[in-house]
């Protein structure tokens, strides 16, 4: 699982008008889950499933 920033450096996630992160390939805005045990939210693309950490 690769980070947003990577994801952004390669071309599989960008970022829209308002900042918000979306899937390139779906063009869909991501979807957060944040588990406080972690030490990073996981965006979710919500059509093809695909996942990144973002990290605090």
């Amino acid at each position: 699982m690769k980070s947003t920033r990577k994801g952004l450096r390669d071309g599989e996630l960008e970022k829209d008008t308002y900042e918000r992160l979306t899937c390139a390939e779906c063009e869909k805005v991501l979807k957060k889950r944040d588990d406080p045990d972690e030490i990073f939210t996981l965006r979710i693309c919500p059509e093809c499933g695909r996942e990144w950490k973002d990290l605090h």
